[in-house]
């Protein structure tokens, strides 16, 4: 990070931003956990924690989040500890991205503030790191991450090759959003000015570290289930997407692949005869944020797991559901593969709504109304009793109300950007580092979006780090526009990378 320490502090015209930062954080941070003397919870927090609490080495979700809990709690048994040290990890990697931006691209003063009250005085990273849930991690590795790749892009150095390597395995173990890094990665390493040997080297190193724990967790599933699978719960999406669109399209029997899909066909065809619009199922289809097939007790999926598996808690509902999962994966592809029109309108239609404006979701509530935590999270932290409380359970959902809002505007502003700098031909005037950045930011954001409207759920908290992208996008935008209008081709931004 020698970004943070070689301009954040030397320079004094950013040393109000740093003082402002970290006093910030402090305070907002003891002030919160006075009103949240607790983390929040919901079923992905029990899930993570019975996986670290047995060791396991695959579960339904990544397994990088439950061995950092394991680890953690090998330290401490605090939960203040823990959440707190989520907090701590965003804001520094934050800050570093936040030196970097102003190292290289010579935000201007009213957009570096903008920059700043948006990653270091802002509730909904408050409430986002308060979860015992894999977030908050996934989103500090990936802005550490993308800022060593805008070093990379700005001034390469040989280090740099393993650090965005480690960086990317890393996120990859917590999050399968980070399918897609790899590719950013390979764009940005191909864009640098170093050598070919620098070029390959960081193309090949990060998928060369995941390759054996893609191996590894494949293995590890075929001993669980039977089937090789990298995620227990990519079968399960697969067919809860396909089932979106199911309702509309005829299938016939040759169309369908795998043991269960007959099976599994037949009970979607008898969900959609007997569902009633006056049962609100229209209306709870269009309330789930893309995964009502995958929550719903009386859908398809649901009953067929029920049917067909019988476990006790703990490691036996993991192999339950990674059981369904192989089975039900052959059924979603097939559905997919044969009807891509009808799933681009039924489901990523759909999830186009949800990308626009992200749900809150599990962000709208405390501890999902509950007075109570589940025991596993009570023997976890060793708290006395099973109760938990905050200052209130529903003021965060008011709180945090305007910011799928503001997610939809900055795309707005985003798009008037990008078309402004075309439309007057000022793209091309801007030094070659910056339209590089540009486009390695644009083609994230492309891709997380291509990603999330094909393959997954979409709600807020997975959208905190392409946010923050955006935001950066939209305040660069803005003032290379202003640059290029002036003809500054020696302004700092270019002097930069020299």
């Amino acid at each position: 990070m020698n970004a943070f320490f070689a301009f954040a502090w030397k320079k004094k015209d950013n040393r109000p931003f740093v003082l402002a930062a970290v006093a910030g954080i402090l305070i907002q941070w003891v002030l919160f956990k006075w009103a949240y003397p607790y983390p929040d919870f919901f079923s992905d927090s029990y899930s993570y924690i019975a996986t670290a609490s047995r060791n396991l080495d695959i579960s339904i979700w990544p397994i990088g989040y439950s061995k950092f809990l394991r680890a953690f709690h090998a330290l401490t048994h605090s939960d203040t500890a823990l959440v707190s040290f989520q907090f701590f990890f965003l804001e520094i990697t934050a800050l570093y991205f936040f030196t970097t931006l102003r190292y290289f691209y010579a935000l201007s003063r009213r957009n570096s503030r903008i920059l700043a009250i948006a990653l270091f005085f802002n509730p909904l990273l408050l409430y986002f790191c308060n979860y015992v849930n894999s977030d908050p991690i996934f989103c500090a590795l990936s802005l550490w991450w993308m800022t060593e790749l805008i070093w990379i892009l700005n001034r390469p150095r040989a280090y740099q090759v393993f650090t965005q390597a480690l960086l990317l395995f890393l996120a990859f173990t917590v999050r399968n959003n980070a399918y897609v890094y790899p590719l950013i990665a390979g764009l940005v390493f191909l864009l640098s000015r170093a050598g070919w040997r620098f070029k390959v080297s960081g193309i090949l190193l990060g998928p060369l570290l995941i390759l054996p724990f893609v191996l590894y967790t494949e293995s590890a599933a075929q001993q669980l289930t039977g089937t090789r699978q990298f995620s227990l719960f990519t079968g399960w999406m697969l067919a809860n997407n396909a089932l979106y669109m199911r309702e509309y399209i005829q299938v016939s029997p040759e169309e369908l692949q795998g043991a269960a899909s007959p099976e599994l066909d037949s009970l979607a065809k008898a969900f959609f005869r007997t569902v009633k619009d006056e049962d609100g199922y229209r209306e709870n289809l269009a309330n789930y944020p893309g995964n009502y097939f995958v929550r719903e007790p009386r859908a398809p999926l649901k009953v067929y797991f029920a049917r067909h598996n019988h476990y006790t808690p703990g490691m036996d509902l993991v192999k339950a559901w990674g059981k369904a999962s192989a089975d039900f994966a052959p059924y979603g592809k097939s559905l997919i593969l044969h009807h891509p029109l009808a799933y681009a309108r039924y489901f990523m239609g759909l999830n186009l709504r949800d990308y626009l404006l992200p749900p809150l979701e599990k962000l709208e509530v405390y501890n999902l109304g509950e007075d109570e935590v589940d025991a596993s999270a009570k023997d976890w932290f060793d708290y006395p009793t099973a109760q938990v409380h905050a200052i209130d359970k529903d003021v965060q959902g008011y709180i945090l109300y305007i910011f799928p809002v503001l997610f939809a505007v900055l795309h707005v502003f985003l798009l008037f950007w990008i078309g402004t700098m075309l439309y007057k031909g000022r793209y091309r005037a801007l030094p070659l580092v910056t339209q590089k950045t540009l486009w390695v930011l644009g083609a994230f954001l492309l891709a997380n979006c291509l990603f999330c409207l094909f393959a997954t759920i979409i709600v807020l908290r997975y959208e905190v780090f392409p946010g923050i992208v955006v935001l950066s996008m939209v305040l660069l935008c803005q003032d290379s526009l202003g640059e290029a209008s002036r003809g500054d081709g020696n302004s700092p931004a270019a002097q930069a990378v020299q």
